[in-house]
């Protein structure tokens, strides 16, 4: 399978499903049409480098990250998208999303009914930031509106084959938000509840429960606003020949 357009890497399964009705397979290329291919990665960079690698070596002409992410800055809430204008990893280099790319994905989402943010950098990291604390801390250090953890190692690979990206992402925690990190342990890579690992984990700690429903609920926020995108900007999230949506 060749591309000739667009490569979108996307971490979850819940974000893939946002794209296409496809069954999922992990790891692999996934035709979108109009030259357009998804992998879906698995959580972390080293996957989500694998994932870019993949799409350049099948012929993507730029890269998109496409998902969700957690604000750093006060005022940033769920289900807001966002389109930064510089993407930070943990060493500090930084790259910058093809400026007309961009600017015409903004132009695609300023008339959807999704709240949305221009601008701003995103911070990427290994690991995840699951709590207040940490977030507040990543905050005054790099100064960034949100956090994830692929976009830096898709930038890196868009650096070195030469190729466009950018970067859209749909807040699901807010920045004061705590998410038990016992809960990682209930899902898979692509973020799929592993059911009889999480009726155990919630079996040995039923406090965790109490926390399903919200989380649950930001993810629906997200997941639609992803959807929105996706049908405001295309499958190609803008890039066309013509520069229309």
């Amino acid at each position: 399978m060749n591309l000739h357009s667009v490569g979108i890497v996307t971490a979850l399964a819940a974000e893939a499903r946002t794209l296409t009705p496809q069954p999922l397979r992990p790891r692999q290329l996934i035709a979108l049409g109009d030259g357009c291919g998804l992998w879906l990665s698995g959580m972390g960079p080293e996957a989500a480098r694998e994932a870019a690698l993949g799409l350049a070596d099948a012929g993507a002409t730029a890269l998109a990250v496409f998902g969700v992410a957690g604000a750093l800055a006060p005022g940033v809430h769920s289900g807001t998208l966002l389109c930064p204008a510089c993407v930070i990893d943990e060493r500090g280099n930084d790259y910058h999303p093809a400026p007309a790319w961009r600017e015409q994905l903004q132009r695609c989402l300023t008339a959807s009914s999704v709240p949305f943010m221009a601008g701003g950098s995103l911070l990427s990291l290994p690991e995840p930031l699951l709590n207040a604390t940490a977030k507040m801390a990543m905050r005054q250090r790099h100064m960034a509106v949100a956090v994830d953890m692929e976009s830096a190692a898709v930038a890196a690979v868009a650096s070195e084959r030469r190729l466009p990206f950018v970067v859209l992402r749909a807040i699901i925690d807010e920045h004061d938000d705590d998410i038990p990190a016992a809960l990682q342990a209930g899902i898979d890579a692509w973020g799929r509840p592993r059911p009889l690992d999480m009726l155990a984990l919630l079996g040995r700690h039923p406090g965790l429960l109490a926390h399903v429903p919200s989380l649950s609920r930001r993810m629906r926020k997200a997941t639609r606003a992803l959807r929105t995108a996706a049908t405001a900007a295309g499958m190609n999230l803008g890039r066309t020949a013509q520069g229309a949506c």
